[in-house]
Parts: structure tokens; C-alpha cells; sequence
């Protein structure tokens, strides 16, 4: 996959990048595995916003991805690589021995005709998958469930995999795309390989109105605000200290530089070995 840049024909497309879609090979999804989404605005079951700036974008529908990969001992092949508009990565449609078909997240360089499987004896090739346990210490891997069975949790974002550099007591360590390093259960699933899309980090919006077809609205700075409606707002001219207050605050009060906000009881945190900071 590539980068394509625009002429600067308007001051839209000045800065304005797009991905190329070489390796995406169907332009209709398939229908026996789409859902439709129901758009909620960011706001919750009371129809308050919860989360700002959300609303609007164009219209989808979900495509069911397989996470889970439960269908074992059976090969599956390659159909077509698809777009997805709910991820960064790129999906596979694959179809196994018996006609079933289903979504998997796409590896880096998986191409049409190609065959995978997930199973415990599976071969070392990107887009199998297998327990941890099974994986030699080094590879690269994504989609990795956190408890045995649930479907893919972690390293599931475009161009991401983590990477297995141990395994002690029946647990696997893996180093995260953030540098961090985990304890996972050894009979958690996971699926070798990195993730398709590698440059979509480089992908360049150019202009507001794109992000408002992701759904994005805009947003207004708090230092643009009066005091009565942020922290940071008032002062006199371009003030950082908000009408007298010395730190950056988010809309309700709290630190926005640095403050770490992990509960310090949560269960995950004795699995981790060394965090990200």
C-alpha cells in the first residue's frame, strides 16, 4: 500500500493525502455478513452527549469481523481483500473447507488464493493462528485475546503487531506497540503476522470537512472560551494560566498535563511488567 498526494488545485487539497487501495481487490462487501450501525451522536442512554465532538459522517454498515478464529482444524482460503470504513487495517474474506464464510483482519501482504487456519499444529505463516504457547519466542503477532476464548483484544490497529520475547509459567510475555511489556495466558489465541495497512499513520485529512465525514464534529479550545464555560477559559489577551488558575485543566476540572488516571487496584496491573512510560 502507497500514499497518494493531490495537486494543489484548492486549498482543500493542498495538504491532502490519500491511500491508493493497490491490495483491495472487491468493492462490494459481502451481504451475509453485514450488520447496520445505529448512530448515537455521542450520547448515552439518557440522550445526554457523553462524548463530545461526535455526529454525523456518512453512512455504514458493520462488517462481522471473526476475532474469536474458533473454527479449527479447518483451512480456509483467501477470496478478496477488502476495505473496511469501521478500521484502519484492511479485511480478508476467507472461505473454509465446508463454504463457510466469514471477515478475518487482513496481515500485511496476505493476497487472494492464499490459505490459512487456525489450529495448534498450524504452520508459522503470517495469517494462521495458534496459542501463544505454541508461537517461538521472536515472532510477530496480532489480534491476541487477553482471556482464552473471548476473540482478539490487542494489536488490532493498522500496521501493529506485538512481539512474543518470552514465555514463564504457562504465561506469555509480549512487548505491545506502546513498548510495553505484558504477561498474557499461554492458551490465548493469537494470529501471526503484522497487520495490513502500514502507512495509513501517514495519511494526510487536509481539510475539516473530511473529519466531518468520519463523524468528527469541531472543536472549540478552551482558551478560546470564557471563564464560565472552561477551566483554561477569560484572562486578559492569549492567557495559559485560565483566569489566575496555574495548571491546564480538561472541561471538568482535571489536570490535562501528566495526571495519571490508572486505578491503582486494578487486577490487570500485576500482569504488567513494564509500562509504557
Amino acid at each position: 500500500m502507497s500514499i497518494r498526494t493531490l495537486k494543489p488545485i484548492t486549498p482543500g487539497t493542498r495538504f491532502y493525502s490519500v491511500a491508493t487501495f493497490d491490495e483491495v481487490t472487491a468493492s462490494r462487501p459481502e451481504k451475509s455478513l453485514l450488520e447496520p450501525i445505529k448512530k448515537s451522536g455521542g450520547r448515552n442512554n439518557t440522550g445526554r452527549i457523553t462524548s463530545r465532538h461526535r455526529g454525523g459522517g456518512h453512512k455504514r454498515m458493520y462488517r462481522v469481523i471473526d476475532f474469536k478464529r474458533n473454527k479449527l482444524d479447518v483451512p480456509a482460503q483467501v477470496l478478496t481483500i477488502e476495505y473496511d470504513p469501521n478500521r484502519t487495517c484492511r479485511i480478508a474474506l476467507v472461505q473454509y473447507a465446508d463454504g463457510e464464510k466469514r471477515y478475518i483482519l487482513a496481515p500485511h501482504k496476505l493476497k487472494v488464493g492464499d490459505t490459512i487456519v487456525s489450529s495448534e499444529k498450524a504452520e508459522l505463516r503470517d495469517g494462521n493462528t495458534m496459542p501463544l504457547r505454541k508461537i517461538p519466542v521472536g515472532l510477530f503477532v496480532h489480534n491476541i485475546e487477553l482471556k482464552p476464548g473471548k476473540g482478539g483484544q490487542m494489536a488490532r490497529a493498522a500496521g501493529t503487531s506485538a512481539q512474543l520475547v518470552g514465555m514463564d509459567n504457562g504465561m506469555a510475555q509480549l512487548k505491545l506497540p506502546s513498548g510495553e511489556i505484558r504477561m498474557v495466558p499461554g492458551d490465548c489465541k493469537a494470529t501471526l503476522g503484522t497487520l495490513s495497512n502500514p502507512q495509513h499513520e501517514n495519511i494526510q485529512y487536509g481539510k475539516a470537512g473530511r473529519m466531518r465525514w468520519f463523524g468528527i464534529r469541531p472543536q472549540t479550545r478552551g482558551m478560546a472560551m470564557n471563564p464560565i464555560d472552561h477551566p483554561n477559559g477569560g484572562g486578559e489577551g492569549r492567557s495559559k494560566s485560565g483566569g489566575g488558575r496555574q495548571h491546564l485543566r480538561s472541561p471538568w476540572g482535571q489536570l490535562a498535563k501528566g495526571l495519571k488516571t490508572r486505578k491503582k487496584k486494578k487486577a490487570s496491573s500485576d500482569l504488567i511488567i513494564r509500562r509504557r512510560k
